[in-house]
């Protein structure tokens, strides 16, 4: 199997960018377009835990808007063969201070395009410089 085709690299990298533009200007509506629809579908969040496109929507559509803003960092973008990969990024919220974010998804081609089918988001304490440890 071929990793990181350069083509559908870079269609991957479109969607993950396309999905960070609507998840900071609170676009449910695209943000929910780039979820797999179905009951399989799987998003585990930072005080959340949903199973199925309807679920992930319903906490989109009554999440707030406020302190979405941060800044990505450490993005890994890994495809397999054409129609599968994963992306990995870091974030910090200056609502979180002291804080570091992690969000990985699982991303498949089907007719109608990339979509998450499986999603994780989490917070932990800022790791100690260079060795990645969190402290404690």
């Amino acid at each position: 199997m071929e990793t990181n085709l350069p083509e559908v690299k870079a269609e991957v990298e479109a969607a993950f960018a396309r999905y960070e533009k609507a998840l900071m200007a609170n676009d449910v509506a695209t943000l929910q377009s780039l979820f797999w629809n179905s009951p399989l579908t799987v998003r585990y969040g930072i005080a959340e835990i949903l199973h199925g496109w309807r679920e992930i929507g319903a906490f989109r559509s009554a999440r707030s808007p406020a302190g979405l803003a941060r800044i990505i960092s450490a993005t890994i973008v890994t495809t397999f063969g054409q129609d599968f990969a994963t992306a990995s990024t870091s974030f910090h919220r200056d609502t979180l201070p002291g804080k570091i974010g992690r969000q990985q998804q699982s991303w498949v081609r089907f007719p109608e395009g990339w979509r998450i089918v499986a999603a994780h988001v989490s917070v932990i304490e800022e790791p100690s410089p260079g060795t990645g440890q969190t402290p404690g």
